[in-house]
């Protein structure tokens, strides 16, 4: 019995020391990027720390190894990824409450890809991309009640309503897109629309995984190739299409080399400011008339593939629960810039409190608010429609063309 007790004794105390130094590890890489400070009057104005490493192809610079993040910047950062989650959150209880009708793609596990492309675009720049876009349109402009009254169809909403979960634009986003890969030709039409206006802006046309094999990417590359458009191919590879990983879906996984003649990075997109430092090289890069660029992003999403995805039936909860634990890109920033001295533990729970109000009173409004009447489905169809009159569900039931709000991008 006594042999027994100390063997019991012995493996608790083996676990115990595996525990403390699997944290000590842990500690010891959210710490590991943190390079020097800046402070000022005894406050840290600024930080610098070391970026992920890159995955070349065709190129001979990586993009920047060390990044330089400000307190201002890293309270942003902090605010729009938890925004975006918690905003993801209402949306799965919205679904749920059957108050979101259709499709709803969410976004939660990625934020740190549109926050960190956002943190380094221009106001010339532009963004184009896939039906998982309510994160996106956060950060490119759109409020938060605005884009939950859209999902709920109401008159607040983006497009008052009528467009879903799949169709929100503001000033140079051109949107969540329905058709999978069909945005990125578009996005290389934009990058055309850039060139031709010599605004100096580049166009990042984004996709997932599994959207990579579709033959319509191929020609977008060629064609942005042979004209040398500003353009970012991004491919946001969480994964997973829909159901079925990327090892099952692509003989070659290497997305970032997918263009071939097309110059490539793989980038960590769990970890912002390598993301904003992929994004500014890829800037200097396209700007300078070298063309286009195709990048990976590698990233995870927590939910299924949409909201009718359970989302464990072909990986486990084990796998969502460890990178939860170990690669969530808030926690991971959260844990750099505390450990850097540019905020404190309770500034960010003080941001966390306020996104939480500002969420919940916007699902409040996306709830009550009204809807548009019936003849507004015939609002804003054309932009100088010839014929005014617009078919109904019948020959017989006509409505009448009328313009009510603004386009966003019209040159």
């Amino acid at each position: 019995l006594l042999r027994d007790e100390i063997k019991i004794k012995t493996e608790m105390l083996s676990k115990i020391v595996r525990a403390v130094v699997t944290q000590s590890q842990s500690n010891k890489r959210a710490l590991a990027p943190f390079m020097t400070s800046v402070r000022r009057g005894g406050t840290v104005t600024e930080a610098t720390f070391q970026t992920q490493p890159y995955k070349l192809h065709r190129l001979d610079e990586p993009p920047s190894t060390t990044s330089i993040c400000s307190r201002d910047d890293a309270l942003l950062f902090y605010r729009q990824m938890q925004i975006i989650r918690r905003l993801e959150s209402a949306s799965s209880n919205l679904y749920k409450e059957k108050a979101i009708r259709g499709f709803c793609h969410l976004y939660s596990g990625q934020e740190a890809i549109c926050v960190g492309v956002k943190a380094a675009l221009r106001s010339q720049d532009s963004v184009i991309t896939a039906y998982r876009d309510h994160g996106w349109a956060y950060v490119m402009g759109c409020s938060i009640v605005s884009i939950m009254a859209e999902l709920t169809g109401r008159t607040q909403g983006v497009a008052r309503g009528k467009g879903g979960s799949m169709h929100m634009y503001t000033k140079n986003f051109y949107g969540g897109n329905g058709i999978v890969g069909a945005q990125v030709p578009v996005g290389a039409g934009v990058a055309l629309a850039n060139k031709y206006l010599e605004n100096g802006g580049i166009c990042v046309a984004l996709y997932g995984d599994g959207a990579a094999n579709q033959g319509q990417l191929y020609e977008a590359y060629n064609m942005a190739k042979l004209m040398s458009l500003p353009a970012v191919f991004i491919c946001e590879n969480n994964g997973y299409g829909m159901g079925t990983s990327v090892d099952r879906a692509s003989a070659s996984t290497n997305y970032y080399t997918r263009g071939d003649y097309v110059p490539g990075i793989w980038i960590d997109g769990m970890d912002v400011l390598s993301v904003r430092e992929a994004i500014r090289y890829c800037i200097d890069y396209c700007t300078s008339g070298k063309g286009p660029l195709v990048l990976e992003v590698a990233t995870y999403r927590y939910h299924g593939h949409s909201m009718s995805d359970p989302g464990t039936s072909y990986r486990t909860r084990d796998e969502i629960q460890e990178v939860r634990q170990t690669r969530d890109p808030i926690m991971l920033f959260k844990d750099h810039i505390i450990g850097a001295d540019l905020v404190t533990a309770d500034e960010l729970k003080k941001i966390d409190n306020e996104v939480r109000k500002e969420v919940d009173e916007a699902v409040k409004i996306a709830k009550t608010d009204k809807e548009i009447a019936v003849q507004e489905l015939a609002t804003d169809v054309y932009l100088n429609p010839v014929e005014t009159t617009i078919r109904g569900t019948t020959p017989f039931d006509p409505y009448t063309h009328r313009r009510l709000s603004k386009v966003a991008n019209l040159h």
